[in-house]
C-alpha cells in the first residue's frame, strides 16, 4: 500500500507509506545536516542530451511506470530504468541501496527520517522555490518535511514528493450490501458495528482483509483510534513531537475494538496467512463485504467489478462528526548520491503540473495528483469508484481531516512492533493492553538510538 500501503499494501495503505543540490552529499553516519545539502545551484531546465533516470519502485502499483512511460514520449531523450520490489524489501533495502554507488536517481521511500539523518536523501529545498511549489497548499507537503538531524517531522526542509495523494476508507460489495440490508453508508462507528453483525448473521464475511507480511489489519485499528480520540495526538506521535505516546486511551479503544471483531469472526479467521495480493483477490471474487484499503485501488476495482463496488470514508463515534482518515502521498525521493538529481527533480514537477501526467495519476493511481492549488482534478466517470473516492478526497481536505500513517511513525516501528504484535492480538497471544505498550515500547527504543 501507497508505502505504508501494504503498504498499500500499506499506504501502507494503503492502504496502506514517505519523502536539492548539484553537489554530492555525504554517505551514512557522515556529518552533514538538511541545511548542509541544501547549499548549491540547480537547473529547472532538462536539456537534449540522452539521459537515463533510475528508478526503484514499488510492484503491484503501475503509475510509476505509467508516468515514466508516459515522461519519455513527451521527452525522448529521457529514458527510466525501473527496478521493482515489493514494499517489504524496499523498506530493507532502501538505506543501503540509497548507499551505493549504484543509488537510484528516484526511489520509493518507506520511510524519511533515518534516511534524512543518514544523509541518504536530496534536500529538495532549493527545488521548491525554483519550481515555485509554494503554490501547492502547504499541508500536501507537510508530511514530507524534516527538520534537522531527522526530527521532527512534518516541519523542516523537504525531502520528497507525492506520485498521487491517497486516501484510504471502506471499499464495499454493492451486492452483498443489499443483502444485508445496507442501503447507505453508515453513520457511525455503532451503525458500522451493526452491519458487521447482519453480514456474519448472513453467512457473509463482515471484512476481507490481510495481515500476512504487513499488518493490514493496522488499517481498521487506526481508522478506530482516529475517531475516537485527538487525531492531533497522533500526528504528533507519527511526527515524533516531544512527549508524545502511543498509549493513549483512544489506542486502548481501538485495539480493545480490534481484538471484539477477531474474536466475532469479522475478519477472516486466517487473516494472519493472508497477505495484501490475497486479500484483493478474495474481495474481487466477492468474498467480502468491507474491505479497508486506499484509492490507490480504485482503477483496478473498477475493472474487476464494475458497478459493484462502492467506498466511504470511515465514520465518527457520533452522526455528523468531521470524517479522519490516514492519507499520505505516494512517497518519491531523490537519492543524495543520484547522478541526475535536476532530471529527476524536472520529473516530479512534471507529474504534479503536466495535464497528462495528472490524468494518469487519477485514472492508473486512482488518487489525488495534487499540485498547484488552481489547476483541476481530472475527472472521473459516474458511478465509478473512482469518482467516489476522489470525492472522499475532497471531502477529506474539505474537513481538514488527513493524518498520517503510524506504520510511518519511525524506519523501523511497522515491521519491528505493529505487524507482530498486531498478528499476536489477532491470534490471541496478545492483550490490548500489551500490544498498545508493545507498540510505544518500540518507539521509545528507536528513537534513543
Amino acid at each position: 500500500m501507497p508505502g505504508y500501503r501494504a503498504r498499500r499494501g500499506l499506504a501502507l495503505a494503503a492502504p496502506l507509506v514517505a519523502l536539492a543540490m548539484v553537489a554530492a552529499c555525504s554517505a551514512p553516519g557522515a556529518d552533514s545536516s538538511p541545511s548542509d545539502q541544501a547549499d548549491g545551484a540547480v537547473s529547472t531546465e532538462l536539456g537534449s542530451e540522452q539521459v537515463t533516470l533510475e528508478m526503484y519502485a514499488e510492484t503491484g502499483f503501475p503509475l510509476a511506470k505509467a508516468l515514466a512511460d508516459e515522461f519519455t514520449r513527451q521527452h525522448p531523450n529521457v529514458k527510466f530504468n525501473v527496478r521493482e520490489d515489493q514494499f517489504t524489501v524496499i523498506v530493507e533495502n532502501a538505506p543501503r541501496v540509497m548507499a551505493s554507488d549504484n543509488a537510484p536517481d528516484i526511489i520509493r521511500l518507506p520511510t524519511m527520517v533515518d534516511l534524512v539523518k543518514d544523509g541518504l536523501l536530496k534536500n529538495l529545498d532549493p527545488y521548491f522555490t525554483a519550481y515555485k511549489w509554494s503554490t501547492f497548499p502547504a499541508s500536501q507537503l507537510e508530511q514530507l518535511r524534516v527538520g534537522e538531524g531527522g526530527r521532527p517531522r512534518g516541519t523542516g526542509s523537504l525531502y520528497a514528493m507525492g506520485l498521487g495523494y491517497s486516501v484510504t476508507g471502506v471499499f464495499y460489495n454493492k451486492q452483498l450490501a443489499q443483502r444485508v440490508g445496507m442501503t447507505q453508508p453508515p453513520a457511525t462507528v455503532a451503525e458500522f458495528e451493526e452491519l458487521l453483525a447482519e453480514a456474519k448473521t448472513a453467512g457473509v464475511q463482515p471484512i476481507m482483509q490481510f495481515n500476512k507480511n504487513t499488518a493490514g489489519i493496522n488499517f481498521p485499528h487506526q481508522a478506530l483510534q482516529n475517531q475516537f480520540g485527538d487525531p492531533a495526538q497522533i500526528a504528533d506521535w507519527i511526527f515524533q513531537k516531544p512527549g508524545a505516546t502511543f498509549n493513549t486511551p483512544a489506542a486502548l479503544k481501538a485495539t480493545q475494538t480490534i481484538q471484539k471483531w477477531a474474536q466475532s469472526g469479522y475478519f477472516p479467521k486466517d487473516a494472519n496467512a493472508i497477505d495484501y495480493t490475497a486479500m484483493m483477490g478474495e474481495f474481487q471474487k466477492g468474498n467480502g463485504l468491507f474491505m479497508f484499503n486506499g484509492d490507490w485501488e480504485s482503477a483496478n476495482l473498477d475493472k474487476a467489478m464494475a458497478g459493484n463496488v462502492g467506498f466511504f470514508l470511515f465514520p465518527g463515534e457520533s452522526a455528523g462528526a468531521k470524517h479522519v482518515a490516514m492519507s499520505a502521498p505516494n512517497t518519491f525521493g531523490i537519492s543524495a548520491k543520484a547522478k541526475n538529481p535536476d532530471a529527476a527533480a524536472f520529473f516530479l514537477n512534471w507529474v504534479h503540473t503536466d495535464a497528462k501526467a495528472r490524468e494518469i495519476t487519477v485514472k492508473v493511481g486512482g488518487s489525488s495528483p495534487g499540485g498547484p492549488s488552481q489547476l483541476t482534478i481530472p475527472p472521473a466517470a459516474d458511478g465509478t469508484v473512482l469518482a467516489a473516492t476522489l470525492k472522499a478526497s475532497q471531502q477529506l481536505a474539505a474537513e481538514n481531516g488527513a493524518v498520517d500513517f503510524t506504520a510511518n511513525a519511525t524506519g523501523a516501528i511497522f515491521a519491528s512492533a505493529i505487524t507482530p504484535e498486531m498478528q499476536k492480538l489477532i491470534a490471541g497471544q496478545q492483550t490490548p493492553e500489551g500490544y498498545v505498550k508493545a507498540v510505544q515500547s518500540e518507539y521509545e527504543k528507536e528513537l534513543s538510538r
